[in-house]
């Protein structure tokens, strides 16, 4: 194979790594990586000239042929060194394929990925949401594996840990914050961390939970059908963890929005709660109380950061609407980032 001219790398990413020593450093290791990857892993770039390759917001995504050009359409994921890129090939092996992308090949020492190819122009962000309901709650079903033997659980961490340790760190950042919300909204919070974390640990429930199965972390096969159904697309980026699978909901409740009914938007923000659950054989009302944990967990993200002001105002509503008491002087929610 003769040497890959060097991969543009696409200015968001960029942009988003550029600000720190360490983010520089991983930024200039990414030529001499795909070519040593693409040399042991027989691929040839698919990368029309002058365009540039995919990125997540903390990965590179390089489209690929395994095996010459007229070989298998896959593409080559290199993500920035963080604990859920080790998890993430753990989570992928265990699925096989089933409901989530498929994995060809890993790195254990980079982490990079090589993957199957599907279609990033056709995820279920472009699904009406009537459609959209049984699509995911198929996904999840699929992804909702129950631990065995095999090593690779041992890489993920627990749902109910992760609210043992927000019940330390929510009252702390709040205060650190200078309280940027009303205080009955972060008890509401701490309340779901004291009671999920407790049933979690003693429930017997625990499946493989895709963190992050959002609109967009659900892409179409090729060749997808009009009318789809779940066996058409497949979950990436997973950020798996252990637990009730409840806490898959969260991020269908924080995107899209402006789709809810402007009538009574709390209200329809509940049902799709129930409707998603549904579809995935899930219980609504954990799912609720889930998903207003992790989204007051999130207000305190964006409140550390002053310039998301728009994100912070779209947790503080989602969390409000979900603790049934919806907070004073925010926008409506049609008019949130």
């Amino acid at each position: 194979m003769s040497q890959t001219p060097d991969v543009p790398i696409p200015p968001g990413l960029a942009h988003r790594y550029g600000h720190s020593a360490a983010g520089r450093a991983w930024l200039a290791t990414l030529p001499g990586l795909i070519e040593q990857l693409r040399t042991e892993w027989q691929l040839e770039l698919d990368l029309e000239p002058g365009t540039m390759p995919w990125h997540g917001q903390g990965s590179l995504v390089v489209p690929v042929r395994r095996g010459g050009k007229a070989g298998e359409a896959a593409v080559l994921k290199i993500a920035y060194p963080h604990d859920e890129a080790v998890a993430e090939r753990h989570a992928l092996g265990l699925w096989g394929g089933h409901g989530a992308v498929g994995l060809l090949a890993a790195d254990a020492v980079s982490g990079a990925l090589l993957l199957e190819r599907l279609d990033p122009t056709h995820s279920l962000q472009d699904v009406p949401l009537e459609a959209a309901v049984p699509v995911w709650g198929g996904l999840l079903r699929r992804l909702s594996l129950v631990p065995d033997g095999r090593p690779g659980w041992r890489e993920f961490e627990h749902v109910a840990a992760r609210a043992e340790q927000w019940s330390d760190d929510l009252p702390a950042e709040w205060e650190q914050l200078g309280r940027p919300f009303p205080r009955w909204l972060l008890e509401a919070a701490l309340e779901v961390c004291q009671t999920r974390g407790a049933v979690g640990r003693r429930a017997g429930k625990d499946v493989l939970v895709h963190t992050e199965l959002h609109y967009r972390n659900v892409l179409a096969r090729p060749g997808a059908p009009s009318r789809p159904e779940a066996q058409d697309f497949a979950a990436i980026d997973p950020q798996p963890m252990i637990g009730e699978a409840e806490f898959a909901v969260a991020p269908l409740l924080w995107n899209r929005l402006r789709e809810l009914d402007r009538a009574d938007p709390r209200r329809a923000l509940l049902e799709r709660c129930r409707d998603f659950s549904a579809a995935a054989g899930l219980d609504a009302e954990t799912a609720r109380q889930w998903s207003l944990a992790r989204e007051v967990d999130s207000a305190l993200r964006h409140a550390s950061r002053p310039h998301r002001t728009g994100d912070l105002a779209r947790s503080l509503w989602v969390a409000s609407a979900l603790a049934g008491r919806t907070l004073d002087g925010l926008p409506a929610p049609h008019d949130l980032p």
